[in-house]
């Protein structure tokens, strides 16, 4: 029992629920002592204070005092690493103030408070420079954002970072029976006016499709059975149609009244190629000769151009009007000046690199010097010339016949057309001439092409009597309002010169 006496002494020795009498004073009750003799010297951002060192255990230097004094020992936090004499003034002045009662009045006054003496202890508010701001509730996102979590840390795309994919329908938007339609390589049956008619001759007659309504009427006939329409071109401005026959002659009719204006006669063969140059309509025949007609006066037929040794099946004038284009059978490619410029006569370029009939011609819109040409069957290639320097820039094997070309300006395209053996449309990314897109769904070989007005829809004409439209150019909604907004600015320019 003695033992058991003597653990209990022991264990009640050991114990520490009894208070120390002798022990030194607490660090809580050190800062209570030091607070509160700091609170009876008034502490404040404008107000120095004046406290003994051996009495209050306080901070020999209040913040807001300019004077620089080395702070006690006895106030500051013995773990903390040494720093500079103003982090050390602001980390035992919060030690003082750590355990001060809270009253509900005084808040503001104190945030005002410390607000001063950061901006006079550190020249800034030291909650301004908070890195992590872990208290508090999270910010609320801006107004639109849908995901409150990817405000603060995710980015969306801009719109000049994010890529619009352009699609273009493998399947044509209209498809329209062509009966009767002649099936040879070398004629231009189609055409389409800057008031959105299109023109097709089938055999010896000519129909026209109003594009916008869709009606369709007959707008002439030969007389004769066995004769048959080789071309049609129409004006600039749409209302007037120029017909070349298998009879040699030309005709020119009034659309809109139906008339029949005139039939001018001079060449010797079938004419298989038209052009227009304002007033100036000139004429391509099987006999190898371009002629020039003045459609204003009587005497229309004003000059002959003699360079191609077979038949003209290909014949453009330049945008501008300053060249005109001719491709012949006989694997030529010739560039004509304007009459008024110099001799007629004598061609500015004239290539042979070609091995096939040159059917196809197209002249650039935006680059007026540069004309695209295609060779038939046995050539089969693209080339792209540049009419100043008469030199070729570029050249592509299509492996396929032919029929037309185009350029597209609405995306900077090429659009050929093609027959043996792929009877397809296919639209090249110009100048790279890289393939974009595809058009399939002729049975037979494509004959001709032609650019909508608006640019945003090809038509082709093929062997297998059948029209289609290809709605594959229409340009972004946002580029045609800006390019809108550019035409009627330029315009309100022009008129203020005039």
């Amino acid at each position: 029992m003695a033992q058991f006496g003597f653990e209990n002494d022991i264990h009640s020795i050991l114990k520490l629920d009894m208070p120390i009498t002798n022990a030194p004073m607490a660090r809580w009750q050190r800062k209570a002592s030091s607070s509160n003799a700091s609170a009876l010297n008034g502490l404040s951002p404008g107000k120095s204070a004046n406290v003994s060192l051996s009495s209050s255990k306080t901070p020999s230097k209040t913040p807001g005092k300019n004077k620089k004094v080395t702070p006690s020992k006895m106030g500051g936090d013995r773990f903390i690493p040494t720093r500079n004499s103003k982090q050390m003034d602001v980390a035992s002045f919060l030690l003082t103030k750590e355990n001060e009662p809270v009253d509900a009045n005084n808040t503001t006054a104190t945030s005002e408070s410390q607000k001063a003496w950061s901006m006079s202890l550190n020249g800034y508010n030291i909650e301004d420079a908070k890195i992590l701001h872990l208290g508090g509730k999270p910010l609320n996102a801006p107004e639109g954002y849908q995901n409150n979590l990817k405000v603060l840390y995710s980015q969306g795309a801009t719109p000049a970072s994010v890529k619009k994919t352009r699609y273009i329908s493998s399947s044509p938007d209209r498809i329209l029976d062509a009966p009767e339609l002649r099936n040879d390589f070398y004629l231009n049956l189609l055409d389409w006016s800057s008031r959105n008619v299109l023109a097709v001759a089938l055999h010896n007659s000519v129909y026209l499709l109003d594009a916008t309504q869709g009606d369709v009427t007959l707008l002439m006939k030969l007389e004769r059975e066995e004769d048959y329409i080789c071309s049609l071109a129409w004006t600039k401005e749409g209302t007037y149609l120029a017909i070349g026959t298998s009879d040699c002659k030309i005709q020119l009719w009034d659309v809109y009244n139906q008339k029949r204006l005139r039939s001018m006669a001079s060449h010797t063969a079938r004419v298989v190629s038209l052009s227009w140059n304002d007033h100036v309509l000139s004429s391509g025949s099987r006999s190898g000769h371009i002629h020039h007609h003045d459609v204003r006066v009587a005497d229309h037929h004003i000059f002959t151009l003699t360079g191609h040794s077979q038949e003209v099946c290909g014949l453009k004038w330049s945008p501008d009007g300053r060249y005109l284009a001719s491709g012949g059978n006989d694997n030529m490619v010739h560039v004509w000046p304007r009459v008024q410029e110099g001799p007629a006569s004598q061609s500015v370029r004239s290539w042979s690199e070609h091995q096939g009939a040159v059917k196809a011609l197209a002249w650039c819109p935006w680059q007026p010097n540069i004309l695209a040409s295609g060779g038939g069957t046995s050539d089969r290639h693209i080339r792209i010339w540049n009419v100043n320097s008469g030199s070729c820039i570029s050249s592509l094997d299509t492996q396929s016949q032919i029929s037309s070309l185009v350029f597209a300006p609405n995306y900077k395209e090429l659009v050929s057309a093609h027959g043996y053996a792929h009877n397809n449309v296919v639209i090249w990314k110009y100048p790279a001439l890289t393939r974009v897109a595809e058009l399939n769904g002729h049975e037979d070989r494509v004959l001709s092409l032609i650019l909508s007005p608006d640019c945003s829809t090809v038509a082709t004409v093929a062997g297998d009597e059948t029209i289609r439209m290809w709605k594959s150019f229409e340009m972004d909604p946002v580029k045609k309002a800006k390019e809108r907004l550019v035409k009627s600015t330029s315009g309100v320019i022009h008129q203020s010169i005039r």
